[in-house]
């Protein structure tokens, strides 16, 4: 299994977040542009789509506040604990530079 950087960990999550929210967007969008035009079949899929995107925007809540607990739960161990984290920090970076130059 793949082991992940707290910073691509942050990136793809942002990515996902702003991939719901464009998601999102669109659906309503559409909704409210289809509105007018919509049969009985119509009307089946747009309450789906709607159904959708209410859990869309739930899902995009929850990774927010996750994101956000997981930064604060982050600062605050290095602000309780700087010198650890400095030295974590020096030892991933020494590991690291050793791993690049073998290379």
């Amino acid at each position: 299994m793949e082991t992940r950087s707290a910073e691509e960990i942050e990136e793809s999550t942002e990515r996902l977040l702003q991939d719901l929210k464009a998601v999102v967007q669109d659906g309503e969008e559409l909704l409210r542009a289809g509105a007018q035009e919509l049969g009985e079949r119509g009307n089946a899929a747009r309450e789906k789509l709607t159904a959708a995107l209410e859990i869309a925007k739930e899902t995009r809540r929850k990774l927010e506040e996750r994101a956000i607990q997981s930064a604060k739960a982050a600062d605050q161990f290095i602000r309780d604990n700087p010198y650890q984290s400095i030295g974590i920090a020096f030892g991933v970076g020494m590991v690291f530079g050793i791993i690049m130059n073998r290379r």
